[in-house]
């Protein structure tokens, strides 16, 4: 592991305490037993590098992602880590979220959140979630909450509900090629001063997938991304992580295993794309010029 921490830069979020900008993402993690050691191993390594925020879901391999992090984080001091999970919206009630709250961070070894979000909106009812994530900060078992895969009518709906202004962040898929957020999204939230917390920061793989989850594009074959990523002496990954880190009111959070993709990926926020650097990406993976549906995987 390394000797010395890498100072990772942190943003402001709405409640008025930092978050780191970059993380560490956990989705398909759990999955396999063959690889559960491997991948407990890759999230001390992260956090030894100074990746401290953790990301993960109770539908993450149905609490096997929770149980990576709660056996990676055992030797790590609890005040040092930003730990966060996700409740499924039929979860989202005072019927089941109490419970859902206490298996995961039972998985996660830990007693409390910095932040839990609501995965996705479908038919939860926001005053309800708005109820209990605020009674869940009161009982002291999360510091703070958010939402994911949110657009913008769902934010103004969230607007509404008594105490859903203290939303502290957006989790949504944006990447080089998931561009549709800089249409309307981006700003709406920029405006109220909330964090996006961009997940898929490098594709699937470097690939685009569709909801469908057909490829449509690969970023990681792209000419002009090659190109990019040959003037900085950079891996294509790299310039895909520079290009969402570009902007210093967003969190990534990309998943990494391997010591050297971890490595990368904090190298990766030392990049500063030039503005020839965008034209040349944005020729092959313009930015939206209409309102397009939120993607989402």
């Amino acid at each position: 592991m390394k000797d010395e921490k890498k100072q990772i830069e942190k943003i402001m979020l709405p409640d008025g305490t930092y978050a780191p900008r970059l993380g560490q993402g956990t989705w398909k993690m759990g999955e396999d037993d063959e690889k559960f050691l491997r991948e407990v191993e890759g999230l001390r390594y992260g956090i030894s590098a100074g990746l401290n925020l953790i990301d993960t879901a109770e539908m993450y391999g149905d609490g096997k992602a929770e149980n990576v992090v709660g056996n990676a984080i055992r030797e790590f001091k609890r005040e040092d880590l930003f730990l966060l999970s996700k409740v499924y919206p039929q979860n989202a009630n005072r019927n089941h979220i109490y419970s859902s709250l206490d298996c995961s961070l039972k998985l996660m070894e830990t007693d409390y959140l910095d932040l839990y979000l609501l995965h996705w909106r479908e038919d939860a009812d926001l005053s309800e979630v708005v109820y209990c994530m605020e009674d869940l900060k009161d009982k002291g078992r999360i510091k703070r909450w958010g939402v994911s895969n949110f657009d913008v009518a769902d934010l103004e709906d969230l607007w509404k509900v008594p105490d859903g202004d203290r939303c502290c962040v957006n989790q949504v898929l944006y990447n080089l090629g998931s561009r549709g957020i800089e249409y309307d999204l981006l700003p709406w939230q920029r405006d109220k001063g909330l964090p996006i917390m961009a997940y898929g920061p490098a594709g699937r793989a470097g690939d685009l997938v569709t909801q469908d989850g057909v490829s449509k594009a690969s970023l990681m074959t792209d000419e002009n991304v090659a190109a990019v990523a040959k003037k900085h002496g950079a891996s294509i990954v790299q310039i895909l992580l520079a290009f969402v880190l570009r902007q210093k009111d967003i969190i990534a959070i990309p998943k990494a295993v391997g010591k050297n993709h971890i490595d990368e990926n904090i190298a990766a926020a030392c990049i500063k794309l030039t503005e020839e650097d965008m034209e040349m990406l944005s020729a092959s993976f313009p930015p939206p010029e209409d309102k397009v549906p939120m993607e989402k995987y």
